[in-house]
């Protein structure tokens, strides 16, 4: 399997009452939820992401005792234009994102070609470097992205996507996302400058909060209401 994260992504259940309970790693196109509902616990809220002395990239989950039925989670979709029996190369990425909010509104980017989303919207962010912690690597992208300096808030999502489809170079691909999500803020914002030119970006903006339906935002990013949530992180 081809991944940016070799030592492979594990998840820790961290309960109220009680000591962090290590999980083990997830599989190609595997939840990290999934391991938690295994063991008999409900995903209450995510609580980190790091990087482990051996590696791996360490996703803890404040905890519950599970009772009933676990949450349906998202299972593996196929792109209409992918045949039935195709099964596409393995590749799981993981990258890290940052809702950032300031008095201009929310910050956004807009994909280029190089990308299958091209013409859509949504958080700044993008694929963690080998060995790199996610907070590292969220504020690199944004800066890249967008070169605003932001300070970085509380971890508010941790998203996972499971599907096949084509590769902006026409490649089938079995696609696993990780997407880690932090609020951050930014005290001083600027006119948005785009430094890694000719990359995934092509554009990047200011977009006040009730403006933000008028984008077209990637399906990754259709539920952001829901991140948006209390309001943004103060500054």
């Amino acid at each position: 399997m081809r991944t940016n994260v070799p030592g492979g992504v594990r998840v820790v259940a961290v309960p109220t009452c009680g000591e962090p309970v290590d999980l083990g790693r997830i599989a190609h196109g595997q939840h990290p939820e999934s391991l938690l509902h295994a063991a008999g616990w409900a995903a209450e809220e995510p609580l980190s992401a790091s990087v482990a002395g051996d590696g791996a990239l360490e996703l803890a989950y404040g905890v519950s005792p599970l009772s009933g039925t676990p949450p349906r989670l998202e299972g593996r979709r196929r792109d209409s234009d992918v045949p039935a029996d195709a099964t596409g190369e393995a590749y799981q990425r993981v990258a890290a994102y940052a809702l950032v909010m300031s008095r201009e509104g929310v910050l956004l980017t807009e994909f280029t070609a190089q990308t299958h989303v091209a013409g859509e919207w949504g958080l700044p962010g993008g694929g963690l470097e080998a060995g790199e912690t996610p907070v590292d690597g969220v504020l690199r992208e944004v800066w890249e992205e967008t070169g605003q300096q932001i300070l970085l808030g509380k971890l508010i999502a941790i998203q996972s996507s499971h599907w096949i489809g084509r590769a902006p170079s026409g490649v089938i691909e079995n696609f696993h996302a990780i997407r880690i999500v932090y609020r951050a803020a930014c005290p001083e914002p600027t006119e948005p400058v785009i430094h890694d030119v000719g990359g995934t970006t092509g554009d990047a903006r200011w977009v006040p909060l009730d403006r933000v339906q008028e984008l077209p935002m990637t399906r990754s990013w259709q539920e952001f209401e829901a991140l948006v949530g209390d309001g943004p992180a103060p500054p």
